[in-house]
């Protein structure tokens, strides 16, 4: 900013940045206007780089990149998330005017030579502490520009713990069928924020209140009025955003967080009778559908699809310990920590304590397994595929897998088999159909 005004211009701190510092929150990242042309903003900040049509200049700093926009009016709207151009201006009033909420308008700073100060023509700081959530201008006339704000808006709401001013939420409702015109990249990077809120309920309850569910993930919204025996009077939808609450409250992962979104997606489809059978094999196919739709990493995909598909298991104190060795193996041992962190939520999100049901007696007993070194899968055998063709004289291919997955089955049954010379003698049997 000194810089700026030193070479006569004027320059401004805006946007998401100054209303975290208003609210004493650590800003995620930095925001500056100034009426500066980018190609002059480029001059000055030596390693920046403008290769945008908005006027947006990425500034390198110690603390990280520095976006430095110039004073802008945008052009008419054609796609409902983007202007068909800007047209540079030199007042910060017009820039503000352009912006989505009353909170995101305000701006701290000044022309060269003014000591620097507020500019707050929408009352922005009023709305801060009434901590409320309200449309710069028509919130209609806002949403139809852009429909990604009726997201940001449910998104703000939960991560500040605001409400959402009446006509403005009146007319988040009214423009939610624009979010069919929303990426899913978009969707899915406001949901995954709308996910790391302190109670995501309160931006999940307003997306399906005002109908933006329905647009998004219209399985999540075929929720609402399933019945189903949880916590008395609270139906399907009620059920999960408990859980992702729970989830949130505790050190979840953000796949553990989508994983408790989407858990029983697959609910309404195979309700039969005040039961579910089968739900989180549906659920998990569901599920890998809407975050492909998301264009999710494959990853993610597996891995919240992996969690949604096994959260369904089962413990009791009379298992033996290979029936602990067999459900590390069947789960993974790297997904272990999610899943149990899932189940500690849906038990929360059932109105139940977390651990109900012997997992932390389950816990206890995985870990001792891991702890002792328990051959789980092929990588914990003492002999591997390179082995069975030096000493059996077998062709690489699908057989070798075959014989070490029997391996695998005996040393789960029997730690004490996990011996080279016995593994190599077991697979001389198996390969002689001995056993």
């Amino acid at each position: 900013m000194e810089r700026l005004r030193a070479n006569g211009h004027a320059a401004y701190l805006v946007g998401g940045s100054l209303r975290d510092l208003l609210l004493g929150r650590e800003p995620a990242d930095w925001d500056l206007a100034t009426d500066a042309r980018p190609e002059q903003v480029a001059a000055l900040v030596p390693g920046s780089r403008a290769d945008n049509p908005f006027g947006t200049v990425f500034a390198p700093t110690a603390g990280g990149p520095v976006e430095i926009t110039t004073f802008r009016a945008d052009r008419a709207y054609e796609d409902f998330r983007r202007p068909s151009g800007v047209d540079f201006g030199e007042r910060i009033e017009d820039d503000l005017a352009r912006r989505d909420f009353t909170v995101n308008a305000i701006a701290w700073g000044g022309a060269p030579g003014s000591a620097p100060a507020a500019i707050d023509p929408f009352d922005g700081r009023g709305d801060l502490d009434r901590r409320l959530l309200r449309a710069v201008g028509d919130p209609a006339a806002r949403f139809r520009e852009d429909a990604l704000r009726t997201l940001r808006a449910i998104r703000l709401a939960a991560v500040l713990g605001f409400e959402i001013e009446p006509a403005t939420l009146t007319a988040i409702g009214e423009a939610a069928p624009l979010a069919i015109h929303l990426s899913g990249e978009r969707i899915a990077a406001e949901i995954e924020r709308l996910l790391a809120a302190e109670r995501p309920s309160v931006g999940l309850r307003l997306a399906m209140g005002s109908g933006l569910l329905r647009v998004i993930a219209p399985l999540l919204a075929e929720q609402r009025g399933v019945a189903q025996n949880k916590a008395p009077g609270e139906d399907l939808w009620d059920h999960t955003c408990r859980t992702v609450d729970a989830a949130a409250a505790g050190t979840a992962s953000p796949t553990v967080r989508l994983a408790a979104l989407l858990h029983d997606i697959g609910k309404p489809a195979t309700v039969d009778g005040g039961h579910f059978y089968g739900h989180e094999i549906v659920g998990a196919e569901q599920a890998v559908d809407l975050l492909r739709r998301w264009n999710r990493p494959r990853d993610t995909v597996e891995r919240v699809a992996h969690l949604i598909r096994h959260h369904m298991f089962g413990y009791a104190p009379a298992w033996s310990d290979a029936a602990v060795r067999r459900f590390i193996g069947k789960v993974g041992r790297d997904r272990l920590a999610d899943l149990f962190a899932l189940r500690e939520a849906d038990n929360v999100g059932s109105g139940r304590a977390a651990d109900v049901d012997g997992l932390d007696e389950l816990r206890a007993r995985v870990d001792r397994e891991l702890a002792a070194g328990s051959a789980i899968d092929r990588s914990g055998l003492a002999i591997d595929g390179a082995d069975l063709i030096a000493e059996l004289g077998l062709t690489p291919g699908p057989t070798i897998g075959r014989i070490l997955d029997r391996l695998v089955e005996r040393v789960v049954a029997d730690p004490t088999r996990n011996e080279r010379g016995r593994l190599l003698e077991t697979a001389r049997a198996i390969v002689s159909g001995d056993r």
